[in-house]
């Protein structure tokens, strides 16, 4: 892949990434479910581990919200392999502060994440 394909690729991702943390789409689980892969699986942070069946009671019960939505930083991607991207990123949600790692895959139906992990960080992490 050429550095342009890999910044589009790394882009995309990035963009699903965030769509996925919008407080809409999250409220609607058809939305969440074109962007969680087939065989997604989060081991949250917390430590409980997640499918898409189960991740979908979390997303359309509110945990985000439109008044509070998830503020991301230092944002970063890199491209594994053709059609595998790696996102990194500082979420704070409400004051729970975690480190997130995402790996989406390119399907036939778009970018759709692959597995996703948070781990606590602490407030002066940043």
């Amino acid at each position: 892949m050429t550095d342009d394909e890999n910044q589009r690729a790394v882009q995309a991702a990035v963009d699903a990434e965030l769509r996925l943390l919008d407080p809409e789409v999250r409220a609607r689980p058809d939305l969440v479910l074109e962007l969680l892969d087939p065989e997604f699986t989060e081991v949250g942070v917390s430590g409980r581990r997640w499918d898409a069946t189960s991740i979908l009671t979390v997303t359309s019960g509110g945990s985000v919200s439109a008044e509070s939505p998830v503020k991301v930083s230092q944002m970063s991607g890199t491209v594994l392999a053709p059609g595998i991207v790696h996102l990194t990123y500082f979420a704070d949600n409400k004051g729970h502060r975690a480190w997130r790692s995402s790996l989406w895959r390119l399907t036939e139906t778009g970018w759709r994440v692959y597995y996703h992990q948070g781990t606590p960080a602490a407030a002066d992490s940043l």
